[in-house]
């Protein structure tokens, strides 16, 4: 059985998803650990409610970022992942902890390839359809092989349109629901070795 690791900071909504899809069967997978940096991330407590190990490991302000990256790594490591998947991880991860697991890290990002990279995606890009610049956005799952902000090989992405009278909350529900569709189908597609996840 592909094992995965989850990384989170927050909600873990995509989380929940991977989770739920796992249970069911829909994914050949099954989550050996969830790991965030925040103690008090809600992802976590899916992760016990999972009966799953969930482990919080803060970086406290005078730990160097390359030495927290390969504390990170061994926890990581110790679970043996095939795959390492960010489910709202917001920190970025240096060579010391992707070098580990090269080609294995998994990103999901709301935003289309070279289009908002970073936080806040979703609000900036509603900002910029209000000002009129843009009439569409999406959700991308890419590889990450370097300290490149959301640059990585694209694996799978998907537009969603603006609709007439959105607000930031519709457009984010809709965002949210591909991300849990599109972060499932695509590493459904990596596990099973599918050519292209690319659509």
């Amino acid at each position: 059985m592909t094992r995965l690791v989850v990384l989170v900071s927050g909600n873990g909504s995509n989380l929940q998803a991977i989770l739920d899809a796992c249970r069911s069967g829909a994914l050949p997978a099954e989550v050996a650990a969830v790991i965030s940096n925040k103690s008090d991330a809600y992802g976590l407590e899916r992760a016990k409610l999972a009966g799953l190990p969930a482990l919080a490991l803060p970086k406290r302000k005078e730990i160097d970022r390359h030495d927290y990256d390969r504390a990170l790594a061994e926890q990581v490591a110790a679970f043996q992942p095939d795959w390492i998947v960010l489910a709202g991880w917001l920190r970025l991860l240096s060579l010391e902890f992707l070098g580990r697991f090269a080609g294995r890290v998994v990103n999901i990002h709301p935003a289309l390839p070279g289009t908002f990279p970073g936080l806040d995606a979703i609000e900036r890009a509603f900002a910029a359809w209000q000002r009129g610049a843009i009439d569409h956005s999406g959700v991308m799952i890419h590889l990450v092989p370097d300290e490149g902000i959301d640059s990585g090989p694209v694996l799978a992405q998907e537009r969603v349109d603006f609709l007439p009278g959105d607000t930031l909350e519709s457009f984010a529900q809709r965002m949210h629901a591909l991300e849990h569709r599109l972060y499932v189908e695509t590493l459904h597609c990596l596990i099973t070795q599918v050519q292209s996840c690319e659509r």
